[in-house]
């Protein structure tokens, strides 16, 4: 197999250095050509011909925001990572970023360190994405069907049919909606959170794979597109109906019962499937504290995370629904799922919150009707 073709696109010499030696310490990629700005990056782009392009955001000449729309018009699936510092204006600039069309983001190593320690860091948060993005998963993407066989999946089909419910589950009133999400997660959620209606009966809470400061900005965004109140998550939070909570960057997010609240809870506890937030800590609090009466969503990401917690929440009684591949970014953390053998449903993005809203009402609908049908004592 070929190695993959990278375009570095970067204004710094430093940077552009560093990122080439950490491609070329790769066997699996090689340094197609640099830009130092985005009309360069243009002009460069047929004749060296890459297969995903890192893109700095503030360059002269063109930035990386003016140059994604113009990637876009003429190559609309070329993979590009954005390279962004972990700023309150570079997080805004990513998230500009993502919603006009990148694939994904790393950070830029910070000014302090040696160049040996900003090697690794490039290698170990670049170099993956890289490979599956450009359909070359990492070793935990390729081992989905591994990872599904050392469990033992419920009754039923193992891989659910797509677009449709596959698993007939006896119906249970729907108290809390979890969602996880990691790669192409920012869209994903600024499509879905906005079509969930303002008498939504269930508090929300997600797990989407970001650091500091993208979270709270990420909140602020939805929570300017929504109809519910999206805030990011604090210890002490009561959930309500008509609020979600999104996990702050570098705590896992955990719900518990205090009394006859369910509330949140925060922690630094060590990362889980090299993440904080987790989407599994998530998911394992909500089926402990929810049991069945919990819904769970794991949209487009990275990875395997939410696996577990799916699992969890399954052997409960809950239910799960996934993306389907077709509209994710990338069907790492929703396939595991799928293939496992976890998933009530397997839905396109488009269709995901009108199926998550029928389902909760459809489930309290029932539980009224149940509750209408037991008789009154008389006398």
């Amino acid at each position: 197999m070929p190695p993959i073709r990278v375009l570095v696109v970067d204004d710094s010499v430093v940077i552009r250095k560093v990122l080439c030696d950490a491609l070329a310490a790769d066997p699996d990629m090689v340094v197609a050509g640099t830009a130092s700005d985005g009309r360069l990056a243009l002009q460069r782009i047929p004749q060296v011909s890459p297969d995903i392009i890192t893109l700095d955001i503030e360059m002269p000449n063109m930035s990386g925001l003016q140059t994604i729309p113009e990637i876009r018009k003429l190559y609309p699936k070329l993979p590009i990572i954005m390279f962004s510092t972990l700023t309150e204006r570079g997080a805004t600039a990513t998230l500009d970023a993502l919603s006009l069309g990148a694939s994904d983001y790393v950070a830029k190593p910070g000014n302090s360190g040696s160049l040996d320690a900003s090697m690794e860091r490039i290698k170990q948060d670049l170099l993956p994405k890289i490979r599956t993005l450009c359909g070359r998963p990492a070793v935990l993407e390729k081992t989905t069907e591994q990872l599904a066989a050392t469990h033992d999946p419920p009754p039923g089909p193992k891989k659910p049919s797509v677009s449709t419910i596959a698993l007939q589950r006896r119906p249970s009133v729907i108290d809390i909606l979890a969602i996880g999400t990691s790669t192409g997660g920012p869209n994903a959620l600024a499509d879905l959170i906005p079509a969930i209606p303002m008498d939504f009966p269930v508090p929300i809470v997600i797990v989407q794979h970001m650091p500091p400061l993208f979270t709270r900005l990420l909140a602020e965004r939805l929570n300017q597109k929504a109809s519910i109140e999206v805030r990011e998550g604090v210890t002490g939070a009561k959930l309500l109906p008509g609020q979600a909570w999104i996990a702050p960057g570098d705590y896992h997010m955990a719900v518990e019962r205090r009394g006859s609240d369910s509330q949140l809870f925060l922690n630094q506890a060590p990362p889980e499937n090299s993440c904080r937030p987790a989407v599994d800590v998530l998911f394992r609090s909500v089926a402990a504290t929810f049991g069945p009466n919990t819904l769970a969503v794991v949209l487009t990401g990275m990875g395997a995370d939410g696996l577990l917690g799916a699992q969890e929440i399954r052997e409960r009684g809950g239910r799960v629904f996934v993306q389907d591949e077709a509209t994710s970014v990338v069907w790492g953390m929703p396939g595991s799922v799928a293939a496992a053998g976890w998933a009530d449903g397997i839905f396109p993005l488009r269709d995901m919150a009108g199926e998550i809203v029928r389902q909760v009402r459809a489930s309290r609908h029932s539980q009224r009707q149940s509750l209408s049908l037991v008789p009154s004592k008389t006398g």
